[in-house]
């Protein structure tokens, strides 16, 4: 089996990386049958788009602070925990962004994709979902639209529910709403075409942000699943993703 190791530019991830290449020989990432991450979340979510590309199976170990994309960081027996890993495969929300200068640019999210406001005065946002408008006016700091994977991320910050990875459905919630007040989101199906249109986008201007992208200005935000882009996730049996993110509706 053929290893490809990248590692986060800490120290630890780093040291690790070192450590890990004297035990298993490295390939380059396009030679390789597995890509080895070293680092936390963020720069997990970093390296599956940049390598997306290659189409390789990815497995983390965690260097970083939580990890919850990550396996417990462990130097023996890498090849044999890769053989028996299960994959994960994940399908990114495919983002359009329309700026008030009429430039479109388009991002990928793993996690999710939220928008928040500029500047000290609340966004207004109104939501079309499938070509219907289900919500004229929401004024808030922002608002966001969360994979199941993505969803015990900023999506449980936010007060929106953890879904489970194979529900079939994505989180649409608010950001500290101010009006409606009482509205606390929906849950769409992962079909849904989502659209955010930006009021008084010169009083009140908002950015978007797919994962680590962020587009400021943006008049129009339209988001939907790309089924046709897939990330291939490998994480040890005993703690799978799906097993994790059931886990974190029981934590109190």
């Amino acid at each position: 089996m053929k290893l490809a190791f990248t590692a986060a530019p800490t120290q630890e991830a780093q040291i690790a990386k070192e450590n890990l290449e004297k035990i298993y020989p490295a390939s380059m990432p396009e030679y390789a049958d597995v890509i080895v991450v070293l680092g936390g979340d963020g720069f997990m979510l970093k390296t599956l788009h940049q390598l997306q590309p290659l189409k390789k199976p990815v497995y983390g170990i965690n260097c970083g602070s939580v990890g919850f994309l990550m396996n417990a960081y462990q130097e023996a027996n890498l090849i044999n925990r890769l053989k028996t890993a299960n994959e994960t495969i994940l399908h990114p929300l495919k983002m359009v962004a329309t700026k008030t200068d009429g430039k479109n640019v388009i991002a990928y999210a793993i996690n999710e994709v939220s928008l928040l406001r500029q500047t000290a005065q609340a966004a207004k946002t109104r939501i079309y979902i499938d070509n219907v408008m289900r919500l004229d006016t929401l004024v808030c700091d922002g608002i966001l639209i969360s994979t199941p994977a993505g969803s015990t991320a900023y999506n449980l910050s936010a007060h929106g529910p953890i879904i489970p990875i194979n529900a079939n459905v994505l989180a649409l919630t608010p950001i500290s709403a101010f009006r409606p007040r009482r509205w606390r989101g929906a849950l769409l199906p992962d079909s849904a075409q989502v659209v955010f249109e930006i009021l008084e986008t010169d009083k009140r201007p908002v950015s978007a942000t797919a994962d680590d992208f962020e587009v400021r200005h943006v008049k129009q935000v339209h988001i939907q699943q790309d089924s046709q882009i897939s990330y291939r996730l490998l994480f040890d049996p005993h703690h799978n993703l799906e097993e994790r993110i059931l886990g974190e509706q029981f934590l109190v």
